[in-house]
Parts: structure tokens; C-alpha cells; sequence
């Protein structure tokens, strides 16, 4: 508690008591900054939190996490074929700048998308798109190759947010980091990194989705999101009434901060989110797959779970969450802790127990480099498994990055494992994020360039029915789950904490972005 306190008073010094010039000012914290605020050229979620508040999407999610409902296209239809969409798009928009929405920006935006010059890592998102086109000033046509089962839900996403070309090209390589126009309830006004993004209110929106009471425009004059990296700190400001709210209290505080007498916790569901560590199969150390297994059935997930979590998240045998939309059950069964085993697998691989207890083959040490970001609980897990490895006889070589460079770091290939927490929707929405070949080198970091795995989750993305969806995306699950692609660790719990006096809250679950568009928000 001193060391709560201690925190407090230090944002009391930073932030302020509080001034009737700043009471207009909704007031929220986050832990991670990231490198740019362009939603197309990044997988970073500490991206898509602040694009989802300036820029909107043709179709927004529902709260209930799986439901696409009209935004800036008020309707759409599609062909018997599942090739072809058609938009008709509100025709009352503009964008932060006062430029006129039309169907030149939906156009724009989705070439913008799957251009190759780009290099989108989420270009995948847009379906195989053969062609977009504005028929007239608020339709498009939307035309795909082959059929896309995921493609409304996938339109929710930040990635697929729309863009005014005059922004882009007349800021070059600054779109996105000095300024960035939009046509969100908020406008990006100012951005110091690893410091404080300021939006302000977008004065002529009234756009909002159905799943908004208010529709616009917010109730504040301007948002204030400092960005800070210290868990303790982050606890203490929040407790101490320095912010309105957040989604980032660290899970180990949630019991804690829930008996706060001026704070409100309200838990997002649904909610997948996977905390996992990736295999780069590409690396002499991890591209044997007895390897990986051995490292997956090494440790004790519940343990790490109550220990580090205090119970704030689910230990994960499986990629996908047992409650999400095309979950296999097959799954279940792969992935069985037994350290006895892993330690077989390893003598099997080659890898010998050498004097200091490291195993080693033909004279290089079992030491494999895992990459993490210096945020949240990445560090401790972390940590807590290379105890487990050690056991088996591994050296894992932990490396924490500050978030500004963690991308850029996991974006190099000189490394054997790395970790995030990954939110996704359904199962085919994860399958086709990591595992598709067309992701190398991202967001598909396993360098995984399988044709069977293409084959399946091709099959599953053009269904046309729920039955043929859910056998090819359980094909795929099988097929990655017993390569052992990935090290499941547990599946994540989210909440938005927020001052009492606060209104309006109300956690969704997209992208680990609980604030949304945040419309409701009121003292």
C-alpha cells in the first residue's frame, strides 16, 4: 500500500488535482504506446485502441461480440454466390477535417489496404479481393474472388478502418504520428510518444452505431490518454482519482481495486483473449517438433495462473478458447503437461543433459531466445517458465523491449520464441490471422508455410455453410495444435475500471479495446 500511495503523489505532481479548465477533459491511462497511429501497417493493439477512436469502419461489432451492424454503410446485400457485397453508404459524414465521406474513401482506403507497396500485415482481412468499386457517390461494390465467411466481421476491425487520401499522401511517412484525420467521435490532435495522445471532440458527428444511446458527438470536449508503463503506478493513480478510467489495471490487482469505494469494475464479455509464446520453425533450436512439445507440456499453467494472475485468467491447453465460435474439441486432448515426457521428447530430439544441466547437441547449448514486451505480466510469466525449462534441461534467454520498439523487434528474425496476448472473435479469425502462409513474415512470425494448413483454412473461409466452416476451421485447429506451434499459456481476463461518477461505461470486447468509440461516457 505505501508503494500505492507513493505513486499516488507522484501524479498528483503530473497530472493535477484537477482544474475547471481541464473538467471538460475525459482523463484515461493505458501502459503501452505505440510506434505509429496508421491501423493499416501494424498488428499492435496499443495501436488499434486510439484508431478505432478517430477513424471509423463500414460495420461496427455489436456487443455481443460477434454481430456486424451498420456504421458508415447503413445497409449492404450479398450475392448468392458470396462473392459479391453491396454498400449503401451514409451520405451525412465528414471527416475530422470537414472533408465530405464518399465512396472515393472506401475505395481508397481498401486499395490502400491490399496494396503490395504497403506490405498490410492484416491485408488478409479484406478477403481476396478482386475488385471495389463506387457505383455512385455512397455505393460500392465489393467483390471478392471466393467466397469469405469471416469478411462483415473482419470489417469491424481496425485495420479496415477508412482513410482520407488527402491525409495520407499530403503527410508522407508522418500519417499517423503527427497528425491522422478520421471520421470518429474524436479527432487526433496531438501525440507525444510514450507520453500522451490528445484527441478532441469531433463537433459534427452524429453517426454513431445502434449499440450507442448517444450518437453523437461525445460529451467531452477533449480525451487525454497519458501512457504509463508502471503497473503499481497505474493502480495508484486509478485508486487515487487521478483518471476517469482505464483497461489496464494489472489482473493481479483486480480483487484489490474492486474493493475501492470510488471505483467501478465491470468485466468484457465475451472475451478471447490467449496469452501464448510463438515458435519461430524456422530456428535450428525450435524447428523440431518433439522440441516444442516437450517445452509445451513443461510447465504448470494453473500454477502460473494463481501465482502471478491470482486467478484472473483461465489456464489454455488449446489455441482457441473453449467457448468461442468453431471451437474443436478434438483439440482438447493434444496438449497434456508431463514434464517425465518432455524431458523423453528432448533425449529423442538429441538435446543431452551436459555437466551444468543444460542440454546440448553437437556442441551448441539448448538455448533458445524468447522476446517479450516490458509491459503487464509478459515479464513474470516469463520468467516463471524459464524456471520450468530449466528443469527440462533449457536455457531460456528472456529479452524484454519497451513497447515502442517491441514490434519492430518481433518484426526481425533473430530470435526462437516470442510472447503476446492475443484477442480474436472466433476461431477462424485466429487460424486466418497466424496461420495463413500469405502472413510471413507478420503477423505469421512461425514463418509456418504449410500447404495443408493454407488448404484448410482456405476451405473454411469459403464456406458457405455453418457445418463446412466448422470442419475445415477444426482441421486446421488439429493440424497447428499438433505441430506445436504455439506454447498456449492462458486465457486473459479484460475489465474497464473507471471512476463512480463516471457514466455510460461499458466495456467491449474488440481488439482489447474496451473504450470503443466511448460515446456514452458522461459525469
Amino acid at each position: 500500500m505505501r508503494r500505492l500511495l507513493t505513486g499516488v503523489a507522484a501524479f498528483l505532481g503530473v497530472v493535477g488535482a484537477g482544474s475547471i479548465a481541464e473538467a471538460q477533459t475525459l482523463r484515461m491511462m493505458k501502459s503501452l504506446d505505440a510506434p505509429h497511429y496508421d491501423g493499416q501497417r501494424t498488428t499492435w493493439s496499443p495501436t488499434s485502441d486510439i484508431v478505432n477512436m478517430f477513424q471509423d469502419t463500414l460495420v461496427a461489432m455489436d456487443w455481443d461480440g460477434k454481430t456486424a451492424i451498420p456504421y458508415l454503410a447503413k445497409s449492404w446485400t450479398m450475392s448468392p454466390d458470396g462473392k459479391l457485397y453491396t454498400f449503401k453508404l451514409r451520405d451525412d459524414v465528414t471527416f475530422c477535417s470537414g472533408k465530405k465521406f464518399t465512396a472515393d474513401d472506401v475505395v481508397y482506403s481498401f486499395k490502400r489496404l491490399v496494396s503490395p507497396e504497403l506490405k498490410a500485415p492484416l491485408a488478409w482481412r479484406a478477403g481476396n479481393l478482386k475488385d471495389i468499386r463506387a457505383t455512385d457517390k455512397y455505393t460500392v461494390e465489393y467483390e471478392l474472388n471466393e467466397p469469405f465467411a469471416d469478411l462483415l466481421l473482419n470489417l469491424t476491425m481496425f485495420t479496415t478502418a477508412i482513410h482520407n487520401k488527402e491525409s495520407v499522401e499530403s503527410l508522407g511517412k508522418d500519417y499517423g504520428t503527427k497528425a491522422a484525420d478520421g471520421t470518429g467521435p474524436w479527432c487526433f490532435e496531438s501525440w507525444q510518444p510514450r507520453t500522451e495522445i490528445v484527441l478532441k471532440r469531433h463537433d459534427a458527428y452524429k453517426w454513431g452505431p445502434s449499440m450507442y444511446q448517444n450518437k453523437g458527438p461525445v460529451k467531452f470536449e477533449k480525451l487525454s490518454i497519458k501512457i504509463v508503463p508502471e503497473d503499481a503506478s497505474r493502480v495508484a493513480a486509478m485508486m487515487g482519482g487521478q483518471f476517469d478510467v482505464t483497461h489496464q489495471i494489472p489482473l493481479q490487482f483486480i480483487p484489490q481495486v474492486k474493493a475501492s469505494p470510488n471505483l467501478n469494475v465491470q468485466e468484457a464479455t465475451p472475451n478471447f483473449q490467449l496469452m501464448y509464446y510463438g515458435y519461430k520453425t524456422t530456428r535450428p533450436m525450435v524447428a523440431d517438433k518433439r522440441v516444442r512439445e516437450a517445452m509445451n507440456i513443461a510447465i504448470n499453467r494453473a500454477e502460473i495462473v494463481k501465482g502471478i494472475m491470482l486467478g484472473q485468467a483461465d489456464p489454455a491447453y488449446t489455441f482457441i478458447d473453449p467457448k468461442a465460435l468453431d471451437f474443436a474439441d478434438s483439440t482438447k486432448s493434444i496438449i497434456k503437461e508431463d514434464a517425465e515426457r518432455a524431458k523423453k521428447l528432448l533425449d529423442e530430439a538429441g538435446w543431452k543433459v551436459g555437466a551444468d544441466g543444460i542440454r546440448e547437441k553437437d556442441g551448441v547449448k539448448l538455448a533458445p531466445k524468447i522476446y517479450f514486451t516490458q509491459v503487464a505480466y509478459f515479464g513474470r510469466v516469463s520468467e516463471a517458465i524459464q524456471g520450468y525449462m530449466r528443469k527440462i534441461g533449457i536455457d531460456w534467454k528472456v529479452q524484454g523491449f519497451d513497447s515502442t520498439i517491441a514490434f519492430a523487434k518481433m518484426g526481425e528474425q533473430d530470435y526462437d520464441l516470442w510472447t503476446v496476448t492475443f484477442p480474436y472473435m472466433s476461431a477462424g479469425d485466429l487460424l486466418n490471422y497466424y496461420f495463413d502462409s500469405k502472413n510471413i513474415p507478420a503477423p505469421n512470425r512461425m514463418n509456418w508455410n504449410d500447404p495443408q494448413t493454407d488448404e484448410l483454412l482456405r476451405k473454411g473461409k469459403a464456406a458457405m455453410n455453418d457445418a463446412d466452416r466448422v470442419k475445415y476451421y477444426g482441421l486446421a485447429q488439429q493440424r497447428v495444435t499438433e505441430e506445436h506451434l504455439w506454447m498456449p499459456v492462458m486465457n486473459v481476463a479484460m475489465y474497464t475500471t473507471s471512476l463512480k461518477k463516471l457514466k455510460g461505461v461499458r466495456p467491449h470486447m474488440l481488439y482489447q479495446n474496451t473504450f470503443y468509440k466511448g460515446l456514452d461516457y458522461s459525469f
